[in-house]
């Protein structure tokens, strides 16, 4: 029988987002792909979107099937969160940097209730371009294939599945579809590239925003609803600026 593995974490979310935050570094672990496979299983372990390996301010970002990834917009506020709360991290209105795969990135603390944080976080100006079968791409520290869309009566995980490999792209891509309800607020559904169907995506919903606006279909600030929640997405001189939540 093997000996049971004992780790410290912190599980949070952000608009369902869920994430497990271990401190240490990818060397502290002889296989951190299988651990994030282990600890994220819903099943057998404690059940997770992604495992971070932190470090200090820096982390590192597993999807649940084990895969590297380089951003979360939600998972980034998470780790805000945890530093915060272990008083590691800003007062109200302060900005704490975190070092991840995609760059450093700034969130601003903008209001605290418990174990409940809301941070303001800068993802930089944010390039478009077309992808395949009339989708945009959007770059934003990770890639997401935008795709608008009248209604979700459709099998989207499919279509998700099917867009996460296709050739466009070698190392498979973030899929979104998205609603427009109004010039400021939109609807998506989210199929992440290394975890599949989630609730939410903060860098999906900062994608889906300026896909719609980049198609002249809303105008900032934008409201964008996912199945977890509410984030909301914003422009400063010309930066994309995501609000939202995060839970310990």
């Amino acid at each position: 029988m093997e000996t049971p593995l004992k780790i410290d974490f912190t599980k949070a979310h952000g608009c369902g987002n869920d994430f497990l935050i271990v401190e240490g570094r990818p060397e502290d672990h002889a296989d951190p792909a299988a651990l994030a496979r282990a600890i994220c299983d819903r099943h057998t372990g404690v059940g997770a979107d992604g495992l971070y390996l932190l470090d200090g301010h820096s982390v590192h970002l597993y999807n649940s099937d084990g895969s590297p990834a380089t951003l979360s917009g939600n998972g980034t506020r998470c780790v805000a969160a945890k530093l915060a709360a272990a008083g590691e991290g800003p007062g109200l209105g302060q900005v704490i940097r975190i070092e991840t795969g995609a760059g450093p990135r700034e969130l601003r603390l903008t209001s605290r209730q418990g174990n409940l944080f809301h941070f303001a976080m800068n993802l930089g100006r944010v390039p478009v371009s077309p992808g395949p079968a009339g989708s945009l791409d959007v770059a934003i520290g990770n890639p997401q294939c935008i795709n608008l869309v009248e209604s979700f009566d459709f099998d989207w995980k499919r279509r998700g599945a099917e867009l996460e490999r296709h050739p466009h792209y070698p190392d498979r891509t973030n899929v979104e579809f998205v609603r427009v309800v109004d010039r400021h607020r939109i609807e998506i559904r989210i199929w992440e590239r290394g975890a599949g169907w989630t609730l939410s995506s903060g860098t999906g919903a900062a994608a889906s925003a300026v896909a719609a606006v980049h198609a002249g279909q809303a105008e900032y600030p934008v409201t964008v609803v996912t199945e977890g929640g509410e984030l909301s997405v914003e422009s400063d001189a010309g930066e994309i600026v995501l609000n939202g939540p995060a839970e310990i």
